[in-house]
């Protein structure tokens, strides 16, 4: 805890809000810093001599349930960092049956996928829709 008696959340390079976001996610699934393992391993694929002289490979495990994120997308170790925890979150929030972010935008793809072919069966008038 810091002085102001919140849960401190490790700084980020992204904005306030995103990293508050993030914090409060945390504290309602009740997942502490002390509870994750985090380890940095060297990352492979692209972005050059920068992923293979660093370790910007961000794995974390969070130790009461075993779950383990391994996040090596972007080329900065803090970026890897940030979104690796929001990916545990995630899917600790799929694990307790709460609605993601990610099953919101699923929904409304495949909402947007039977309107066209609803549209699509009017427009040559197909019976089978």
């Amino acid at each position: 805890m810091d002085l102001t008696g919140r849960l401190s959340v490790v700084r980020f390079g992204v904005s306030e809000e995103k990293t508050e976001d993030l914090r409060q996610r945390m504290e309602a699934l009740n997942i502490h810093e002390r509870d994750i393992e985090e380890k940095f391993i060297r990352s492979s694929g692209r972005g050059g001599q920068k992923v293979n002289k660093t370790s910007t490979c961000v794995y974390l495990k969070h130790l009461p349930t075993g779950i383990e994120v391994k996040w090596m997308t972007e080329r900065s170790q803090t970026l890897n960092r940030f979104f690796a925890r929001r990916e545990l979150v995630s899917r600790m929030e799929r694990l307790s049956g709460q609605v993601t972010d990610e099953d919101l935008e699923i929904k409304k793809l495949r909402r947007k996928k039977s309107k066209r072919k609803k549209r699509a069966g009017l427009k040559y008038h197909r019976a089978d829709l």
